[in-house]
């Protein structure tokens, strides 16, 4: 039963996703961005066939999959191929995973938000909730024009600023690592046939090195590193990244103790596809819902977790997806109690993500600071859980289990 219009604050991925798993269940929505235009930033993302499967019922997947590189696993070695990590399996769970640039997302997502109505209002910049009772919300912008809704999602990001209305002195935790990386021309890696890629080289000196074929035929490259350092500002970042000659450097630091396949890719760095991006988590929250469940964030908003599994947008995607179809079956005086089922059954999988992400560790990095051991496990890991829900069905199961509890 629909709830009434739901206004989304955010026009990333996961917002303008969200915009279209409310439209598929004929639930209206408006989109408001603080920034005068689409999103369009370097880089790109994993998809793995959990949220390709969203994507694919959102009529989105057919649109995209010329635009990735397809591959099945994330590989990990030192000198030696040692263990794999399947991150999509067409003939097991219907899609290989994807590695998609994020513009190439966005504007296929933009593309099908405006051929379905849906409205986007830019320069929007959200600033607080002004009032909520138990049918709906109203808020403003900083331009001073105001809002109101039946519900407002907060699906803009690990800054939320929708968060505040929940948490107002929660901030964002530093992980203590900092992510350099750089792309280059696949050809210069001169792999060796038997070399496989996507691959994580571990070594136990110098932490993990990981390479990625992008571009939807691998002619393009992504290689990166991770390094501990204490956080700074957003200021500080941004003069850390200007320092693009550092950058080349790290990545190049003991280069000559990893297979000669790292030498190559580090041997000619374009300085202009260099990136440098601090690692941030948000706290486990309580909630995800304000007290008459009108406001809800979602996403990184919610549960922003390291990007070891590589399923940082594919948990946003499943969020987006379940509240939809819980939120259009929830009557309501039943919504509450519905979204908080959501949120049950949503942080239970976030939680198995992050027990997934500390095996994943366990494989690529060091013991301990200084340990000269690198303890391999090989043991495959058993991803049927993540990569073949129906989701429509998992939301159902959820709000029928609600029912009968």
């Amino acid at each position: 039963m629909t709830q009434g219009k739901v206004a989304i604050i955010g026009a990333g991925l996961s917002g303008l996703t969200l915009a279209l798993a409310l439209h598929k269940q004929s639930i209206p929505c408006s989109i408001y961005e603080s920034r005068t235009a689409s999103l369009d930033i370097g880089g790109a993302v994993m998809l793995s066939p959990n949220a390709l499967r969203i994507l694919d019922s959102l009529e989105i997947y057919e649109k995209i999959k010329l635009d990735g590189y397809h591959f099945k696993d994330l590989h990990f070695r030192t000198a030696v191929p040692l263990d794999s990590y399947e991150f999509g399996n067409r003939e097991k769970y219907g899609y290989d995973g994807l590695r998609i640039f994020r513009h190439k997302l966005i504007d296929a997502l933009l593309t099908a938000t405006k051929e379905r109505g849906i409205q986007i209002q830019y320069d929007k910049k959200f600033i607080q909730v002004l009032s909520e009772t138990e049918t709906e919300v109203s808020w403003e912008f900083e331009d001073g024009t105001t809002g109101q809704a039946a519900c407002l999602i907060g699906a803009d990001g690990i800054r939320s600023r929708v968060r505040k209305y929940l948490y107002p002195q929660l901030e964002p935790v530093f992980t203590n690592a900092v992510g350099v990386s750089a792309a280059v021309p696949t050809a210069q890696l001169n792999l060796p046939a038997s070399f496989e890629i996507p691959v994580t080289i571990m070594n136990p000196q110098h932490g993990a090195f990981v390479i990625a074929p992008q571009l939807a035929d691998g002619s393009e490259a992504f290689i990166g590193k991770q390094k501990r350092a204490p956080e700074l500002d957003r200021a500080g970042w941004a003069a850390l990244l200007e320092d693009k000659q550092w950058c080349v450097d790290f990545l190049r630091q003991g280069a000559e103790d990893f297979p000669e396949v790292v030498q190559n890719a580090v041997s000619n760095i374009p300085l202009d596809k260099v990136n440098l991006w601090p690692f941030y988590v948000v706290p486990k929250l309580k909630d995800w819902t304000s007290k008459h469940s009108r406001v809800v964030i979602l996403g990184d908003a919610a549960h922003a977790i390291p990007p070891t599994a590589g399923q940082g947008i594919n948990q946003a995607f499943e969020d987006v997806y379940t509240f939809a179809v819980i939120f259009h079956r929830c009557r309501p005086q039943e919504l509450e109690r519905g979204l908080k089922i959501w949120q049950q059954g949503r942080q239970e999988r976030v939680d198995r993500i992050l027990e997934l992400n500390a095996q994943i560790d366990a494989r690529r990095m060091p013991r301990a600071p200084g340990s000269t051991q690198l303890e391999i496990e090989t043991k495959p890991f058993d991803l049927s859980w993540l990569y073949s829900p129906d989701f429509d069905e998992m939301a159902k199961n959820w709000l029928n289990q609600a029912v009968d509890g």
